[in-house]
């Protein structure tokens, strides 16, 4: 599956792997050091709020499953099919990632923790847009997978098996993305706080942007060839 994703993949898989590695270190210095963009401490933390912790606190934490939960249901309507090919809404995807991190920022300034629901919002919404493509592949917003399928080929290489340089390469530009983007996330937070968001929200918007762009231009030259 993924010999047969185009070049560029790589970069795009960084950038957004940066961009969640930034959101979630902003959500664990900052969310009352709940992860925002993976689910499996906050389910966990769920279940034992049932036992020891305030009914709001569950509610908090259900709030941010359900909002990880609605993004990806976003992104399932918006895109169809398996192959990443020009013309699906990969645009309009970003642009609505970028809006509910701005929405984000706009609660978490104000004191209101209903802007975690907007951030795991927007962690589900894009860890949909590279699931969906990639076939279960890629996963851009957290790494535990990554670790796992990075380990088993490298454990399937010594028993004699080819190693696949491409995917390895991919596992490997992920997991360094996603560990950039929590230095630069725990870096600006030192200064910004919750503004911090401001810099995945903005990259989320130049990558819709130059992907409008970028497939206007095919569409003009499509249409030149033909033309001609």
């Amino acid at each position: 599956m993924v010999s047969r994703l185009p070049k560029w993949v790589e970069f795009g898989a960084f950038v957004l792997s940066l961009i969640a590695g930034t959101v979630n270190a902003v959500g664990l210095l900052g969310f009352e050091h709940q992860s925002v963009s993976h689910l499996s401490g906050t389910a966990t933390l769920l279940g034992s709020s049932f036992i020891n912790l305030p009914l709001q606190t569950s509610f908090h934490l259900f709030g941010i499953l359900f909002s990880f939960l609605l993004g990806s249901c976003v992104a399932g309507f918006l895109l169809h099919g398996e192959t990443l090919r020009l013309g699906k809404h990969y645009d309009t995807t970003l642009f609505l990632e970028a809006a509910l991190l701005f929405a984000a920022i706009m609660f978490l300034s104000q004191g209101s923790f209903y802007g975690h629901f907007f951030a795991s919002g927007a962690c589900g919404l894009q860890n949909a847009l590279a699931t969906r493509y990639s076939g279960a592949v890629i996963r851009t917003t957290h790494v535990t997978g990554i670790f796992t399928d990075l380990g088993l080929m490298i454990g399937s290489f010594f028993r004699g098996e080819p190693l696949d340089k491409r995917k390895a390469q991919l596992f490997v530009i992920i997991i360094f993305g996603f560990i950039f983007g929590g230095v630069f996330g725990a870096w600006l937070y030192q200064y910004f706080l919750f503004w911090t968001l401001i810099f995945p929200a903005s990259t989320c918007l130049l990558l819709a942007l130059s992907y409008r762009i970028y497939l206007k231009k095919q569409i003009q030259a499509s249409h030149l060839s033909k033309g001609s």
